[in-house]
């Protein structure tokens, strides 16, 4: 889960960043599935929730040059907060 704080008026230009973004990640193995969410008390909190195979697969899917060239930049302007999960319920 990675969580961004986008104002409103640079959502339309922060979404084409994030499909580009899940464009080359759903290429790795591994991945499993991507979700873009927005929350609904607060309009400028967005939420990427990425899913993959397991932790490797998720940090492997980072190495790959095209996806240090697309998606790393948009990921490096997330909160500074954990972003790797792992699922406890079914």
């Amino acid at each position: 889960m990675i969580r961004f704080r986008v104002g409103v008026a640079g959502q339309g230009e922060f979404g084409e960043r994030v499909r580009a973004a899940v464009e080359v990640l759903a290429k790795q193995k591994g991945f499993v599935a991507a979700r873009v969410g927005r929350n609904v008390d607060d309009p400028e909190l967005l939420a990427l929730n990425l899913e993959f195979e397991n932790v490797g697969s998720y940090r492997r899917a980072l190495s790959p040059f095209e996806v240090k060239m697309v998606a790393v930049p948009l990921l490096s302007e997330a909160l500074d907060e954990p972003t790797a999960y792992e699922e406890l319920l079914p």
